[in-house]
């Protein structure tokens, strides 16, 4: 780890004490202010219907500008879409607020690509740990989101508008590291001899089939757990729990995403990236399993640390992956790529989350998620076998 990385690592933090405390209260704000409850998660789904649809804006700004000012302009949109925010609640305007946090998916999407930044800062041999440890910056986001929301809920007189407020400084605190970070030192990568200027399509990178379990495992490991945390607060709601419950249950969820990151890279390199995608799997099943055997606060607790260990398995294991299966000229359109799959399969699931758990109840929504949980484990399955052919 040199100085770029620990750097990065707390800017991964920061990215994810915004995303946590956005997951906390936006779905709540959009229950006070949305006309019909089933809108309630509408303000969640902004957020990543707006990271979609920004992907290739952002694709475009790496590869003309470079990572640090890509990232700085997304951090410049945090600060102004949280400021866009705090007037909606202020307002009482909710279609405001569902444009606010659409604006607000272009930092996400920026933020998306501090983990392959990572990879490029660190020496080959040492990627996968690098990776995974700057993802397990996201611990300060899980000690920060949750204790952020309920320090500041209450802060301007109208619920949560001080949180949104907070989300304004957090993101200038993230510039000021962002800019001390040196990501021109790195040599821009070229195309090697013989190959196409611009590498593969993303159609005939799909064809490749680690790239294409690469994208799967995490545009659906990121959909489960999305699709489970996006409703936990609607659900403690309406089972009689207070904010403070819904923020301590979310506090740990986090902690179970990030906390790995000083192990995972390890285990990826020891086991193989298949093995450790793989219990992830297995993790978001006992996740739900876990979930349906009651609804008192335990349940809620291990159910969302069980999920959050899973994706963190599933998500760093498929960025190791992707990492094996294209070529340095073709970085920006795989990663847009990856990050475009995972955001719209989040938006899918955001506002999924929101119309069950509100029409159907948290069991339902539950077992929908066995779903996607069994194609990522079959195709991990199919890929292992095809590898295993081929290696014979």
């Amino acid at each position: 780890m040199n100085k770029n990385l620990w750097l990065l690592a707390l800017c991964q933090g920061l990215f994810l004490t915004n995303n946590v405390v956005f997951i906390a209260i936006n779905g709540l704000v959009g229950l006070q202010l949305a006309p019909l409850g089933w809108m309630a998660t509408l303000p969640v789904m902004g957020y990543v219907v707006g990271g979609a649809l920004s992907t290739p804006l952002v694709a475009r700004s790496q590869a003309r500008w470079g990572r640090k000012v890509s990232f700085q302009i997304g951090l410049a949109v945090a600060v102004f879409s949280a400021l866009l925010c705090a007037w909606a609640v202020f307002s009482a305007n909710f279609w405001l607020l569902c444009t606010a946090t659409v604006v607000a998916g272009y930092y996400s999407a920026n933020g998306q690509l501090y983990r392959f930044a990572a990879a490029e800062l660190a020496v080959p041999a040492f990627r996968e740990k690098a990776v995974s440890l700057v993802l397990a910056g996201g611990l300060l986001g899980a000690v920060a989101g949750p204790n952020l929301a309920s320090a500041t809920r209450t802060l301007m007189g109208v619920p949560f508008a001080g949180a949104y407020v907070a989300l304004m400084g957090v993101a200038l605190l993230s510039m000021a590291l962002m800019s001390a970070i040196r990501f021109e030192a790195l040599p821009r990568p070229g195309a090697p001899a013989g190959a196409p200027g611009g590498g593969r399509s993303v159609a005939q990178l799909l064809r490749e089939p680690a790239f294409a379990v690469a994208v799967l495992g995490a545009a659906l490991g990121y959909g489960v757990m999305n699709l489970l945390m996006a409703a936990t607060p609607l659900a403690m709601q309406v089972c009689g729990y207070a904010f403070d419950d819904a923020a301590l249950v979310l506090e740990w969820h986090v902690i179970g995403m990030f906390a790995p990151g000083f192990f995972t890279g390890h285990l990826i390199r020891r086991l193989g990236v298949l093995a450790v995608m793989g219990v992830g799997v297995l993790l978001n099943f006992a996740c739900v399993v876990v979930a349906l055997m009651g609804v008192e606060l335990h349940h809620f607790t291990v159910a969302l640390f069980l999920l959050g260990v899973g994706w963190n398995f599933l998500f760093t294991g498929s960025t190791t992956l992707a990492l094996q299966a294209y070529r340095p000229e073709e970085k920006d359109r795989a990663q847009a790529a990856i990050n475009f799959f995972v955001f719209a399969t989040m938006a899918m699931t955001s506002f999924a989350s929101g119309a069950l758990v509100t029409t159907q109840g948290w069991a339902l929504l539950n077992y929908g998620s066995l779903v996607p949980i069994a194609i990522t484990g079959g195709a991990l399955v199919w890929l292992a076998l095809r590898q295993r052919r081929a290696g014979a």
